[in-house]
């Protein structure tokens, strides 16, 4: 006869540090913020193939497969703007409750919606990291062709075209992509990462 185990049927969630010591790693966001082609989205995918290649849970939250699927009933009004960056904050803290790396590659071009992102990811997980370039070297790069469409006046309220890009006034790391190779910008990630206990 099985043996019945003394049960009481209430929700009882797991300590996020139960999780952190089942997974090996400490939970972290690595909030990517910066104008369309600054390489935010490219910084974040290739740092998720190192950190799995060194056995870290981890995953990126970007336009696309937040856009075409959580936030496709949003525009890119302020508004619409800052609801888009609310719904993945509170993605990237259920990730992270759940032991996970997570890399948020988004413009977040506002202060006060990337602030809101910090309170509710919590401030000893979020890590706002500035991926810069000049406009013009965005421009230039413009993998969507999204900046010829604003300058044509196909897209309206585009950031960095007719629309302001407030830049992190602390950011955790800042990355000039212009400047810095890919290579030396992944150390400097890895760096973070590994400061922070993650790996």
């Amino acid at each position: 006869m099985a043996r019945e185990r003394n049960l009481t049927w209430h929700p009882t969630a797991l300590e996020p540090a139960v999780r952190r010591n089942a997974n090996g790693q400490r939970p972290l966001t690595l909030w990517f913020t910066g104008l369309s082609g600054s390489g935010k989205s490219t910084l974040a995918f290739e740092l998720e193939r190192l950190l799995i290649g060194q056995g870290v849970g981890c995953c990126v939250l970007d336009g696309d497969n937040i856009r075409h699927g959580l936030c496709s009933d949003l525009g890119f009004d302020a508004r619409s703007r800052a609801e888009n960056i609310r719904r993945v904050a509170e993605v990237a803290r259920l990730m992270n409750e759940a032991g996970l790396v997570v890399m948020a590659a988004f413009i977040s071009p506002y202060q006060r919606d990337r602030e809101t992102a910090r309170r509710i990811i919590g401030a000893e997980r979020f890590h706002e990291i500035h991926v810069s370039a000049p406009l013009h070297v965005c421009e230039e790069r413009d993998p969507k062709g999204l900046y010829r469409k604003a300058r044509a006046g196909v897209l309206s309220g585009f950031t960095g075209v007719d629309d302001p890009y407030e830049s992190p006034l602390q950011p955790e790391l800042a990355l000039n992509t212009a400047e810095v190779a890919l290579e030396d910008c992944l150390e400097q990630l890895l760096a973070r990462v590994r400061g922070a206990g993650a790996s």
